[in-house]
């Protein structure tokens, strides 16, 4: 990587996290292979990226640290900013090609690691948030599961609006959408379909793309729409649009444990089980001998404190006994003198 381009990424991700990278690659380079692969990596916990399998560590290009952080997928992530700086890549790359199938005026876009059906679900309780008394969902009809799976996911009790055969084709019922919004309220409504009338009644519209990227003719009803009425979201699946594996339940994971458990095998993963129930026990040991340790020594200083302070006690109370028996004696000789001075008056 020349210098370049780190400077170039840090116009995507913090500047600090390219430096970190910066200095990681300058002080590490001779190491890199070994670090990626983990060989050697003790760290704890699944934050460290700990990949057995080299198959499977060659198969993810390294990049084990999955991306966003604290519940956030489009945050930037600290401990893998390679990760990261290819989430932010992908997200631009995907909203210039949105662009480029015809629907030019999108503002933004976020690639989500779940199938279409979960991220209507995150749409909608997205829109949820800006107001949070809604309970319908107005759906016109189609005989699609995860549509209506994911209004009840969501939350949402649907409202069905059944479609009206025009010709050979099924079309929208405006006048039973409509019909509906005005019964239910539109302040109870997040509405799928009909952008214009949604303006007209301020509720939000989402619109379930699925494969409507690769079609010229469902992309400028997009544009449309939002140039007439109101789009809130638009979804999309990216395996028919963009010639990528289905991305419904991903078997990424599946791919990755079958992999890693039968180069494993049975012995070696009980090896490995044994390895770090050793490891617990000696470190736990070695812990508690240095705790023993640390406990004596604080308590061999507290000791020698007591014993200083006994001793630091029991001289000034010698001096204290000295002074006031001297005191004693000083003022007891002074009566006599002042007696033995009266009597020979």
């Amino acid at each position: 990587m020349f210098s370049g381009s780190y400077e170039a990424c840090g116009k995507i991700i913090p500047n600090a996290y390219v430096q970190q990278a910066q200095n990681a690659r300058k002080s590490r380079e001779n190491q890199i292979r070994i670090f990626l692969e983990h060989v050697g990596n003790v760290g704890a916990g699944e934050r460290e990226g700990r990949v057995i399998s080299s198959l499977v560590s060659r198969r993810h290009f390294r990049l084990s640290h999955g991306i966003g952080r604290s519940g956030d997928i489009a945050a930037v992530q600290p401990k893998a900013a390679g990760s990261s700086l290819l989430m932010k890549l992908t997200n631009s790359m995907v909203l210039d090609a949105i662009k480029m199938a015809g629907v030019r005026s999108v503002k933004a876009c976020l690639l989500l690691p779940v199938a279409t059906g979960m991220t209507l679900v995150m749409t909608l309780l997205t829109l949820k948030q800006t107001r949070p008394g809604a309970k319908f969902v107005i759906w016109p009809r189609i005989d699609q599961k995860s549509c209506f799976k994911c209004i009840l996911t969501a939350g949402f009790e649907p409202v069905i609006v059944e479609n009206v055969l025009e010709g050979d084709e099924l079309r929208t019922d405006l006048a039973a959408v409509e019909k509906q919004v005005k019964d239910l309220g539109s302040e109870n409504v997040l509405l799928e379909e009909v952008a214009k009338l949604c303006k007209e009644q301020a509720v939000p519209h989402v619109v379930n793309n699925a494969y409507g990227v690769q079609s010229s003719k469902c992309m400028h009803l997009i544009q449309q729409a939002a140039r007439v009425g109101r789009v809130d979201a638009f979804i999309q699946s990216t395996d028919k649009n963009f010639m990528v594996p289905v991305g419904r339940a991903s078997a990424t994971p599946s791919i990755d444990l079958f992999i890693t458990l039968l180069s494993l095998g049975s012995q070696g993963y009980q090896r490995l089980l044994q390895q770090r129930k050793s490891k617990i026990r000696t470190n736990s040991f070695v812990s508690a001998r240095k705790f023993t340790a640390t406990y004596l020594k604080a308590f061999q200083g507290w000791q020698q404190h007591m014993e200083n302070g006994f001793l630091t006690l029991k001289a000034t109370l010698s001096r204290l006994v000295r002074y006031f028996c001297i005191t004693a004696i000083d003022d007891w000789l002074m009566t006599l003198r002042q007696s033995f001075s009266t009597n020979q008056k």
